[in-house]
């Protein structure tokens, strides 16, 4: 589990910001954005099947190489799929923002650079893991490490909506 207070400090500068008006005032993201160019978004031991009765997924981690520091402090949305970390309530406060369904809880994760942290100060009430869904908010880079896999960014959400 990462140290909290640091994850949560770093994320709560993020939020300092005023929240945006989400008209057109965010950069549209995609996860191929997130890799550095030249480096596959997602390796070939993801893509293969993999048995679910094996070992622990995190240790199947493949190895992150880079990362992009393009959307630094930039108002971004990038769409994706929930994996909980943290509760108030019923709804989620911390998660790992996931390019497909079951990255980190049914296949190995994928590079840390393909994963996001995400905070939110408004718990979501989402429908489970296999609902799609749009962030939107504050993006950096942020070394992260969770029982489940490295993460190389971090997401201070203003805003969180089914895709």
């Amino acid at each position: 589990m990462p140290d909290r207070r640091a994850v949560l400090a770093a994320l709560g500068a993020l939020s300092i910001t005023p929240s945006v008006a989400f008209g057109n005032e965010y950069i549209d993201l995609e996860w191929t954005d997130l890799v550095p160019e030249g480096q596959p978004a997602l390796p070939p031991v993801i893509q293969d099947l993999i048995q679910h009765d094996g070992p622990d997924m995190s240790r199947q981690q493949p190895v992150s190489h880079g990362v992009r520091t393009d959307w630094n402090g930039e108002i971004v949305r990038l769409p994706g799929f929930v994996v909980p970390i943290d509760y108030s309530g019923t709804g989620v406060t911390a998660f790992i923002l996931v390019p497909f369904v079951g990255a980190c809880v049914h296949v190995p994760p994928p590079p840390a650079n393909q994963l996001v942290f995400v905070t939110t100060q408004t718990p979501y009430e989402g429908s489970g893991l296999f609902e799609a869904v749009n962030v939107i908010g504050m993006f950096g880079t942020a070394s992260t490490s969770t029982q489940l896999a490295d993460i190389a960014y971090a997401l201070s959400a203003d805003h969180i909506e089914p895709f």
